[in-house]
């Protein structure tokens, strides 16, 4: 990512007592941001396939849940498929039941692989799509309702900026296979969309407007959208 600008937050904000809820937690970026807000003393919610240990990729939901709580959050471990839309419903469901609500989700789930367009298996592009584009889709679908009801909510997906598929500098599409180009840019449509058909505040901007609360937990040069529900006046 060396041709996007280094970016650095002007200011931190503090996490205690918000409830995160992280789809892909286990390991990886979506849980260095959870045991980052750990130590602010956040409640995270770890949502993930892996429950059994995995002879290839380290973590699971329960280990990266012991990290959370030593590190002086709280953590639900909770398994979720991205691609199944009850699996969703019901980690949200039981996010709500233990913490009382949500405050921020963030769409961090990904499947990749990189091959040419007539080496591509169309299983991998399926399994891309369903998790990552279509994954953003069902998990803001279910964690809105409750966004809403939150003084400060966020939703934080990490996924491309636009330029990405249309700057020559950047040039996704030279760097990396074309299907899960696809599948990472339908995440940042996806947010792009959601925060026009809903009226979110601050769409489409990395988060270093007047709402702070996730500014210290992205890693500099990911650029991550992020936007801000308006909060039910109810």
């Amino acid at each position: 990512m060396a041709n996007f600008e280094p970016f650095t937050f002007e200011k931190a904000g503090n996490l205690k007592g918000k409830t995160l809820f992280i789809t892909g937690a286990s390991r990886g970026i979506g849980f260095e941001i959870g045991l980052r807000a750990a130590k602010d003393g956040a409640n995270v919610v770890i949502a993930a396939k892996t429950a059994e240990p995995h002879p290839k990729l380290e973590g699971t939901i329960f280990t990266a849940a012991k990290e959370i709580e030593k590190a002086g959050g709280k953590a639900l471990p909770v398994i979720c498929d991205v691609r199944d839309e009850k699996s969703v419903a019901a980690a949200v469901e039981k996010a709500v039941q233990t913490f009382g609500g949500i405050d921020i989700l963030i769409n961090n789930a990904s499947a990749i692989y990189q091959s040419t367009v007539e080496d591509t298996d169309m299983k991998k592009y399926d399994l891309s799509m369903s998790i990552n584009t279509r994954g953003t889709f069902l998990a803001s679908k279910y964690c809105i309702p409750h966004l809403r009801k939150s003084s400060n909510p966020h939703i934080l997906t990490i996924s491309p900026p636009l330029q990405a598929a249309t700057d020559p500098k950047v040039n996704w599409f030279a760097r990396y296979c074309t299907g899960y180009v696809f599948s990472k840019l339908g995440m940042t449509f996806v947010t792009h969309v959601r925060s026009l058909g809903l009226k979110f505040l601050g769409a489409l901007r990395r988060t270093q407007g007047r709402r702070r609360c996730l500014q210290h937990t992205v890693a500099q040069n990911y650029d991550c959208y992020c936007s801000c529900p308006e909060p039910s006046r109810r």
